[in-house]
């Protein structure tokens, strides 16, 4: 894992902060999933500075596409987001898991 999925799974492993198990290194159909917590379908995927370049944002727009097809929710942050606001990046993660929550 990079150091900023170092760092974010840090705080997705702890359960009392997000209540469901988040899995590393994670395998949906061809893909594989930075974390991704099963009971929400969410996947967050941690992207570094290669992910600004065009062809690599299409690649990714497209593999964001599938996963949806899926019933896959995708949150995407950067590795600068990671290391410099983590607390933003928790909030982002429990906002989504709010939104996905079943009422």
């Amino acid at each position: 894992m990079t150091e900023a999925e170092e760092l974010l799974w840090e705080k997705l492993r702890n359960r009392n902060l997000f209540k469901e198990r988040f899995k590393k290194q994670h395998p949906v159909d061809i893909f594989i999933l930075d974390f991704y917590c099963h009971k929400y379908k969410l996947a967050i995927e941690i992207d570094g500075d290669i992910h600004l370049e065009k062809d690599i944002q299409e690649y990714d727009d497209g593999r964001t596409h599938d996963l949806e097809k899926l019933g896959i929710k995708v949150l995407r942050v950067t590795n600068k987001e990671v290391k410099e606001q983590r607390d933003k990046v928790i909030f982002k993660i429990l906002e989504e898991i709010r939104i996905l929550s079943p009422l």
